[in-house]
């Protein structure tokens, strides 16, 4: 993968209303989803190994959160999305992401060598209320200015405000609730699209 798409779409099987978190995805992908990550880290190993083998035929860039050793059927992942807390893994998979809230935490992953970052809450989130206050565009667009890795901005993101992401500089803007909890995510992965593309990006 010479270039990362612009959007990246977190799973969460307990957001999808009771679809099967694969039926969600496979229609966000139809949608125009190309990169997922495999969160579902509550699971045991081997079921979260099922799972990425059953998304693996319907997602081009398959990412897996904090496991860099997840093996399963058709696999390897194409990479790890690691936490603010996760160690850097030794050998580096091919596409390494972290997960980061503020200033510290971007300065880490450039220095571990991050080919991208996530930044969060950069707006009010039901999928994770708990972890402070939205950043807003003002700060979100300070951080991207000093990161030195594509940003992605995460948390509460909708077709709505995606545009105003990228044009404070993030490279992109990864979803989980507003696509597993979609009645259509095909549709609102579309919309997303569209807004990415409204701000001069490629989806």
């Amino acid at each position: 993968m010479s270039t990362l798409p612009r959007l990246l779409v977190l799973t969460d099987r307990t957001q999808t209303v009771g679809r099967p978190l694969v039926e969600v995805v496979r229609i966000a992908v139809h949608g125009g989803a190309r990169a997922v990550v495999l969160r579902e880290k509550d699971l045991p190993t081997s079921e979260r190994a099922a799972l990425a083998a059953a998304l693996r035929p319907h997602v081009e860039v398959l990412l897996v959160a904090s496991d860099p050793t997840l093996t399963f059927d058709g696999g390897p992942a194409d990479g790890v999305h690691l936490a603010a807390a996760d160690p850097t893994p030794q050998p580096a998979p091919a596409l390494v992401g972290r997960s980061c809230h503020d200033a510290g935490e971007l300065d880490g992953a450039r220095r571990q060598g991050c080919h991208y970052v996530t930044v969060s809450p950069a707006f009010s989130s039901r999928s994770k209320p708990g972890y402070g206050p939205a950043l807003g565009i003002d700060a979100l667009r300070g951080l991207v200015a000093t990161a030195g890795v594509p940003v992605f901005a995460l948390g509460g993101v909708t077709p709505t405000n995606a545009a105003a992401c990228l044009e404070a500089g993030a490279h992109g803007v990864a979803v989980m609730g507003e696509v597993m909890r979609a009645a259509d995510p095909a549709s609102t992965v579309a919309a997303l699209g569209r807004a990415i593309a409204g701000a001069g990006g490629e989806p």
